[in-house]
Parts: structure tokens; C-alpha cells; sequence
């Protein structure tokens, strides 16, 4: 019997029993060594050579991976490990670390109970250190700490033991400090979730050279520091792995301190899941009850040459096997289950069957996407996940042959399906398609994976930003008249709060919460009391208030007019943006006696010609995208890494010294940024590395709105002279 089937085996044996499942993900900054970690722990656990491991990059499965060198999918394998004399099945997901894939990682921390998160000794805590960090925390997931690349520290740096142990108490303090910050208004986490060295929640080591350290494997081994540093600086690193491995002292922290799902589950259920607590079905997820009702959360879909569409995600209640007939969220009639199996690495292996606990794979379910709620009765499905950030960059692809433009159209609509992070706009009478992403990296892989495994040669056009449109003071009362002058309804608008906005941006208040959470969660947030009982409906980062008292016919008509909101909204009055922030109150309606006269093609356009005069009234303004920047260089380059942030409409925020380098970090517009590597590059002769991070939108400059208005208006082949009411620039 050959390696993978005995480990196979043993994975289904211990599917069993949820007390020995561990499901974790590892989340880290770019860089920092996830996959070299992971190689690391799947040779520690059999399934790869332990000469290739950290060369190997196992779970980077696609051409682009390797050629990149960095993690674009979250991937998936399970392995076993003993500890105390216990088999342990351990579900991991090793993740992206570029802020590009952040989906993924948002993605991948539903399915997980725990999160390794590893940071580089030399480099500390990082912009996404903090991303993936607060991913994890969202979704109820304990945090540990890997720090890696400590053979740095001792080599290159040549720190001595007081120095080396000040650095790694420093990037201790740092991630503790976030997860402090984090966690302290969560009041379903009750233990305290910092890590510590004494606590056995800290690893040291290097992924590259396979040793690695904790408190409990020292006394284990006998081996200090001391012992380390002189292994290490004598180049005798093979004894260094043989002596203390690196996979055991991380894969034995997986078993000590991450929960289990009998642990897990009940905490985690609450968070994610706004169905009725008292009901049956809550009890089994809560249990983890394999003989309950079927309930799986698909969190990732992908694709494979032979099998097709395979959805992967996490089990929280039931058994899950093939010929099961599944109720999917959000689509009509069942989808039948073709084959069930689970992930080792780029390969998929059937099983039989997968009870709650684990991290199935399954094909046959063609209406699922990513996020969906799978189920053998219908039921509350779970919370939407929310990613942190939105699309930002915009790129047209159209096929270079004709001939291809159906397959393209199929494929463009499957990458939607596999990543929610991408917006596709398929415009099927010019054969022009629009794809929004995170970045330009994001969308440059896309594309290529569009020509390299679907065959579609492609023409890309050039980047464009997506900008947003916002209120920036208070309108008067507005009047909108329907076509036939039967139907008036009047509304001011006036700008969300800062607080009300971050809420709408992170999720936390939606139209799928019970009523009295959300009018609690937007009063915390600084919405008055009245205006918060009033809300009607939430269309995207906007708030619609109904502040009429008993007018006839309004309810009946209601849904019409959050259609004309939403048609509003979604092309805002200066460059067809997508508007956010407005608060629209509707005061008065004066609606015709007949229904009628009252029908969509009346009330749709009354209600969008008063929301863009509203809009106009409060002066609307163009936000763009920007992005925090970090560049890490050597002194002698400072100025010129400076400069190109400052000549990109930038501004620096902070320089300072860190080991050897200068680090400039501050914030610039995404459109200025285009095109940015390479600059950069050539600017400091190659010897600078940097980080993006989205940061959201701003306001942009006065003097620049109407050139760049006017620019979108003649792109997208709108008149390009303004509406006279739009006089304040």
C-alpha cells in the first residue's frame, strides 16, 4: 500500500472523533515563509520528501505560483500527527499573503478554528500581519504565533542573545497589542487570547533550515537558545533540525492550544450563524453532531480538469456523502452530491463520507459560490463573509476572436464564482467585459489564468480606479415628480457619520440582523435613537430612512421606490459612480389614488431624479482609492523612495530606522500608483521592497474633480458637460 493511501486512511479513522480534529489556517504578511512552514510540516507529517521540503512549495499547486514565488489560492491538505500518545487529524489551509488575495484568507478563516500566524523575526508585525490578524478575529478563530527566520537574526545580523531576545519580545508585544485591540469589544471571547512564550503559544525558528523552538520543546529536548545560536553560527543546522524539528514543535502547538470543534463550535456558531438559537439545528452545529442534519459552509470553489467544480468548506453538523440530495442558499431545487473527498495539497482523494468537524471537498454542488450554506433542510443561512476590502482597479477584457467570446463569458462568470473579491461586468452586445479586483497584480493573474488554462487569447486595456461619489454636507428638501406628475416624493440627504459608515464597510451592520441588533449596533456607533427605529433598508454603504407618518398607498409602493434608491445609488450624478455615506431621509410621498398610475415606470424615475438632485444639493464629491505605502530601503536611497510616494499626489507620513533599513512609510492615491513597481525599482536600483495596503476612500482634491469627471463621463460615453445644479466647483 503506497504512503498517500495509508495516510488517507488514517485520516478517515480519526474523522470520527472531533475531539482529535484540529482545523487551522496559516496567514502571514507576504513573504514571511507560510509555505516554506507548511512544506516543513508535511514532510514532518509523511507526505513529502524532507530533503525538498521549503524548495518543494507543495501547496503552491499552480504554474503562476511557482513562477511568482508567491501564494495566490488558499490551499488545502490534511495530515496526522501524534501528540502525548494520541493521533490528531490536522485540516490546514496554508493562505495568500499579498494584500491582492485577501479574499482568500477571509475565505479560509470561516472553515478554520485556529489561525498560525507567522511573522518574520528580521521584518516584525507587518500592514497584513494586522490584515490577517483582524480576518481571524472577525470570525472567532484563536490566534498563535510562529516567528520565523530567526536563522537571520543569528547569521546575517549576528545579534547577540540579549539584543535577538529584545527583537522577538518586541514582535510579541506588537501582534499582542493587536489582538488585545481586537478583541477586547468581542464579548463572545472570554479567555484571554494574547500568546506567550510561557504559555506554549509562541514558535521560533526557520522554515528554511526545519528547527524551530518553544518553551514546552525545550524542556522537552533540553536544547536553549544558547544551544541554537551556537548550531547556527557553526553551520551545523542539520543537527540543529534533527535535534529539535521544526514540525513537531509546530504541529504539537496545533494539538495543545488550538480548540477542537466540540470547543470551538459553540462559540463559533453564535458569530457567524442568525438563525434561531433555540432550534434543533443550532443544537447539532453547536454539538457537532454527525447524525443531524446535513449543514456545510462553502468557502471556496475551484476547479479541477477531470472533476470540474469541486466546493470545499467546512462541515458544521451531519454527514456529508455522495448521492445526498442539498438544498443551496439563495437558488431553487436541490443539487446532488457527486463525490465527497478530502484535500491533500493539489490533489483531492474520495472518501466515503465526511462528518461535521472536518473540511470536506465536494463536486456536484453547480449552484454553490463561494460563501454559500449548504444544507439537507432549508434553513437561516450563515452570515455573509464579509471581506475587508472592495475592488479597486478595473481592467476592460474583451476576446481576440470572436469565436471565443461565449467560452470567455462562461469563464468570466466562474471566476465570479470562485473569487467574490472580483466584480465581472459582462456587456454581451460590445463583447467588452469589465473585471474589478484588489490590485494590479490581482487582475494581471486573472487575466493570465483566463489565456493559460482556458486557451482564450485576450486583449486587457489599460488599468482604470474606481472611484465613489459622497455627500459632503446636508441637502434642503428636494422634490421628485414621476413622469406623469401623479406621484411626488420629497427627501433630503444628509452624510453618515464617519463611525456609521466604518460599521456599513466592515459588516457589522446589515438588513439580515434582527431588527433590535442593528438599531443597538448603529446607536453605538452615534446614530440618534428616532433615526436608527426608522431605517427602512441599507443599499450598500448608504442608510434609507422613512420618516413619513400614515400616507396612503406607501407600503404597497415601497418596493419601487428602494428600486429607484438602488438605481440611484449605484450611478451617482457626477461620473456614474457607485455612491456611498448618504443618509436619505423620505419626509412626505403624495401617491395616486390608482395603483396604475403609480407603477414602476413612474415611481422608479421620480425617485432617482429626486435622490440625485438631493445629492447634488449636498454638494456630492468624487472619492478615490488610496493606498497606505511601505517602502523598506537602504539609507543612501531614502530620499529617491520618498520621492516617488510624493510624486504620486502622496504624502510621507513617517520615516524611520529598523535594523539596517530605512522605512518610509505614508499614503497614495491607487491611480497614482500604477505602475509603481517598476519605478520604484529604478529609482533605488533595485534595492527597495515595499507594500500596498487599501485603505479605503478620500475625498478628492477640488481642483482635479472636474478634469477627472470629465474623463469617466467621456469614457463611459456620458454627456460630459455636468448638470447645472453642480456649480461648486
Amino acid at each position: 500500500m503506497g504512503r498517500r493511501k495509508k495516510i488517507v486512511e488514517k485520516c478517515e479513522r480519526l474523522m470520527d472523533n472531533p475531539e482529535q480534529i484540529r482545523n487551522i489556517a496559516i496567514a502571514a504578511h507576504v513573504d514571511h515563509g507560510k509555505t516554506t512552514l507548511t512544506d516543513n510540516l508535511l514532510a514532518g507529517a509523511g507526505m513529502i520528501s524532507e530533503d525538498t521540503a521549503g524548495e518543494q512549495l507543495a501547496m503552491d499547486t499552480e504554474e503562476d505560483e511557482q513562477e511568482r514565488g508567491i501564494t495566490i489560492d488558499a490551499a488545502n491538505v490534511s495530515m496526522t500527527h501524534e501528540y502525548e500518545g494520541e493521533d490528531h487529524l490536522i485540516n490546514l489551509i496554508d493562505t495568500p499573503g499579498h494584500v491582492d488575495f485577501g479574499g482568500d484568507v477571509t475565505r479560509a478563516m470561516r472553515a478554520v478554528d485556529g489561525a498560525l500566524v507567522v511573522v518574520d523575526a528580521v521584518e516584525g508585525a507587518m500592514p497584513q500581519t494586522e490584515t490577517v490578524l483582524r480576518q481571524a478575529l472577525r470570525e472567532g478563530v484563536k490566534p498563535t504565533l510562529f516567528i520565523n527566520k530567526v536563522d537571520r537574526l543569528i547569521s546575517e545580523l549576528q545579534e547577540g542573545p540579549e539584543e535577538m531576545q529584545e527583537r522577538l519580545l518586541s514582535v510579541i508585544r506588537e501582534v499582542n497589542e493587536l489582538i488585545r485591540g481586537m478583541t477586547e469589544e468581542m464579548d463572545d471571547i472570554t479567555e484571554d487570547w494574547t500568546v506567550s512564550v510561557e504559555g506554549g503559544t509562541v514558535g521560533f525558528g526557520s522554515a528554511l533550515y526545519k528547527w524551530g523552538v518553544s518553551m514546552p520543546s525545550m524542556q522537552r529536548t533540553g536544547m536553549d537558545f544558547g544551544d541554537i545560536m551556537e548550531l547556527e553560527r557553526a553551520d551545523k543546522r542539520q543537527e540543529l533540525h534533527e535535534r529539535t524539528p521544526l514540525s513537531d514543535v509546530v504541529l504539537d502547538m496545533v494539538c495543545e492550544h488550538f480548540p477542537d470543534p466540540i470547543e470551538a463550535q459553540p462559540h463559533r456558531i453564535p458569530r457567524i450563524w442568525r438563525g434561531d438559537a433555540d432550534s434543533d439545528l443550532a443544537d447539532t452545529m453547536r454539538m457537532v453532531d454527525e447524525d443531524g442534519e446535513v449543514v456545510l459552509m462553502v468557502t471556496d470553489i475551484g476547479i479541477d480538469p477531470h472533476a470540474g467544480e469541486i466546493a470545499a468548506g467546512r462541515v458544521f453538523s451531519g454527514t456529508i456523502e455522495k448521492g445526498q440530495e442539498l438544498y443551496v442558499s439563495g437558488t431553487a431545487g436541490k443539487n446532488r452530491i457527486q463525490s465527497v473527498g478530502i484535500y491533500m495539497g493539489g490533489e483531492r482523494e474520495e472518501v466515503e463520507e465526511v462528518p461535521a468537524g472536518n473540511i470536506a471537498a465536494v463536486t456536484g454542488l453547480k449552484d454553490a459560490i463561494a460563501g454559500s450554506t449548504v444544507s439537507s433542510v432549508e434553513m437561516t443561512p450563515f452570515e455573509s463573509i464579509e471581506h475587508i476590502s472592495e475592488p479597486v482597479i478595473t481592467k476592460s477584457v474583451e476576446a481576440q476572436n470572436m469565436d471565443d467570446l461565449p467560452k470567455l463569458i462562461e469563464t468570466l462568470q466562474q471566476v465570479a464564482k470562485e473569487d467574490p473579491t472580483i466584480q465581472i461586468e459582462i456587456n454581451e452586445d460590445t463583447g467588452e467585459h469589465l473585471i474589478s479586483g484588489q490590485g494590479e497584480l490581482h487582475l494581471e493573474v486573472i487575466t493570465q489564468r483566463i489565456e493559460r488554462n482556458q486557451g482564450i487569447p485576450v486583449n486587457t486595456g489599460e488599468p482604470i480606479v474606481v472611484f465613489r461619489e459622497s455627500p459632503t454636507s446636508d441637502s434642503r428638501e428636494v422634490e421628485g415628480v414621476s413622469p406623469n406628475r401623479h406621484n411626488k416624493f420629497y427627501i433630503t440627504i444628509d452624510q453618515l457619520d464617519d463611525d456609521v459608515l466604518e460599521q456599513l464597510r466592515l459588516g457589522e451592520v446589515s438588513m439580515d440582523m434582527p431588527e433590535q441588533e442593528r438599531r443597538e449596533a448603529l446607536q453605538d456607533a452615534g446614530m440618534d435613537k428616532d433615526t436608527s427605529q426608522n431605517v427602512e433598508n441599507i443599499i450598500g454603504k448608504n442608510i434609507f430612512i422613512d420618516d413619513t407618518k400614515g400616507i396612503q398607498h406607501l407600503n404597497e409602493t415601497m418596493e419601487l421606490v428602494v428600486e429607484g434608491l438602488e438605481e440611484a445609488l449605484e450611478d451617482g450624478p457626477l461620473a456614474a459612480e457607485p455612491v456611498e455615506g448618504a443618509l436619505i431621509r423620505l419626509h412626505d410621498a403624495r401617491l395616486h389614488e390608482d395603483a396604475i398610475h403609480r407603477g414602476p415606470a413612474q415611481v422608479i424615475p421620480a425617485v432617482r431624479d429626486a435622490v440625485h438632485r438631493g445629492l447634488m444639493d449636498a454638494e456630492i464629491r468624487l472619492l478615490e482609492p488610496i493606498q497606505d505605502v511601505r517602502i523598506d530601503v537602504p539609507s543612501e536611497h531614502m530620499g529617491a523612495a520618498s520621492g516617488e510616494i510624493q510624486g504620486r499626489r502622496g504624502r510621507v507620513d513617517d520615516m524611520y530606522q529598523e535594523g539596517g533599513m530605512m522605512v518610509v512609510e505614508g499614503i497614495a492615491p491607487v491611480e497614482e500608483m500604477i505602475g509603481f513597481s517598476s519605478d520604484i525599482r529604478s529609482a533605488t536600483e533595485g534595492r527597495a521592497s515595499w507594500n500596498t495596503e487599501n485603505a479605503g476612500f478620500r475625498v478628492m482634491a477640488d481642483n482635479l474633480q472636474p478634469e477627472i469627471i470629465t474623463q469617466i463621463r467621456e469614457r463611459k460615453g456620458m454627456k460630459t458637460e455636468l448638470p447645472e445644479q453642480i456649480d461648486y466647483f
